[in-house]
């Protein structure tokens, strides 16, 4: 029985399995779907039965950074339950991903689940993921990740409430980083990170807002001042005077580097970075960051306990 790439992909999706092993057991059962898929089963390479359409809405982000703070990344793993999110054994395999990510730069997931592992040269990620899926017994995914890499600078990261939350920044430094700078400027960016974490930041400044959002914004708060009793008979250059003011006031509040920071709110992280470049004598600046929050975007499961218990009954 022939097979097409359609097959492949298939099995795959119904047993997580990677191609090349849906490829060979396909040829080697004649492209039956069914024997193929016993075929997976048998060798421990199927995720199936029954996990392959399960939700993995749970699950932590993992961080890694170099010794050399040069190099960092940002792994969202998944689980179907928070109980084995907490497992030392779903936390390592979130930590090699991570770890992995930072290593090799993929382009994107799938790129990175077909590489080799940087630990084991015999494991692709994708095999790590299945047999993670197997030993733990749950539906397991690799979801996404950020990478940063600053010869000249200092990658950081924090993770909050055990990967709940996931931080990575990269700050810019105009000079090389010495060893006694280095600690430093790794405790304000871990400073700076806890804030994001805290605070939600959309971006670094107001260079970084698209100009659609000004101009959406903008026509809120003009319907706002319009239906005011207030503003009532106001003139036109008022009221825009008015739009520019709240503008002004709402990108403070989006933007990182105006924000009061949150170890010491008598000071902006603008303020923070200044404070630091002098005493430290190197010119500090972010240059970019990124905020995982676990499961964000993800269909949560819902579970029906009056099926559950029908189900039991019958």
């Amino acid at each position: 029985m022939a097979f097409t790439a359609k097959d492949v992909a298939a099995l795959r999706e119904q047993t997580g399995a990677g191609m090349m092993d849906c490829k060979k057991a396909l040829t080697e059962c004649g492209g039956d779907m069914a024997k193929a898929t016993e075929f997976l089963r048998e060798r421990g390479i199927s995720i199936a039965g029954g996990k392959g359409d399960r939700v993995a809405s749970e699950g932590v982000v993992a961080a890694f950074v170099s010794d050399d703070s040069t190099i960092g990344a940002l792994a969202e793993v998944n689980s179907e339950s928070d109980f084995v999110s907490r497992s030392d054994e779903f936390l390592l395999l979130s930590n090699k991903i991570a770890k992995h990510i930072a290593m090799n730069n993929p382009k994107d997931v799938e790129t990175a689940l077909a590489q080799t592992f940087v630990d084991d040269k015999k494991s692709t990620i994708n095999d790590l993921v299945i047999q993670g899926t197997a030993k733990i017994g749950e539906k397991l995914s690799f979801r996404r990740f950020s990478y940063m890499t600053n010869k000249s600078g200092v990658i950081e990261s924090y993770i909050h409430m055990g990967g709940k939350i996931g931080v990575l920044i990269d700050i810019a430094c105009d000079k090389k980083v010495d060893k006694k700078a280095l600690p430093v400027i790794k405790g304000m960016a871990k400073d700076i990170s806890m804030h994001i974490a805290a605070f939600d930041p959309k971006y670094i400044d107001e260079s970084a807002v698209p100009s659609s959002e000004i101009e959406y914004e903008k026509g809120i708060l003009k319907a706002q001042i319009v239906n005011d009793p207030k503003a009532k008979g106001k003139p036109g250059n008022v009221i825009e005077k008015m739009i520019e003011g709240r503008i002004s006031k709402y990108l403070k509040e989006i933007c990182l580097i105006h924000q009061d920071f949150a170890k010491d709110p008598s000071k902006t992280i603008t303020v923070l970075l200044q404070e630091q470049s002098k005493s430290l004598g190197i010119n500090l600046s972010i240059a970019r960051f990124t905020r995982f929050t676990m499961g964000e975007g993800l269909e949560k499961k819902v579970d029906n306990l009056a099926e559950e218990v029908a189900k039991l009954s019958k």
